[in-house]
């Protein structure tokens, strides 16, 4: 099974200004096979990006949001704890 999924934001705590650019990380603890990545944010049904790194750029107001990833192994599947990305 998987376990210690969690997320890493650059610049820190996901506080960014308009129009720079935001770069997410995902990482797992533990967990064997290969690892698929996708990358969600709270009250939106389109997939943000796949792999372990979401880099945004250009960020704008409505980017703000709390993101996540979810890796899967194909056996079992594990989400971080969401990030809240504020735009200063």
């Amino acid at each position: 099974p998987l376990s210690g999924v969690s997320l890493s934001a650059q610049p820190p705590r996901g506080q960014v200004a308009p129009g720079d650019c935001l770069v997410l990380c995902c990482t797992v603890a533990a967990g064997t096979g290969p690892l698929s990545f996708t990358w969600h944010r709270r009250g939106s049904e389109h997939l943000l990006g796949i792999g372990p790194r979401l880099e945004l750029q250009h960020i704008e107001e409505d980017d703000s949001g709390h993101y996540h990833c979810r890796v899967s192994n194909g056996n079992s599947v594990a989400e971080s704890v969401p990030l809240n990305v504020t735009i200063l």
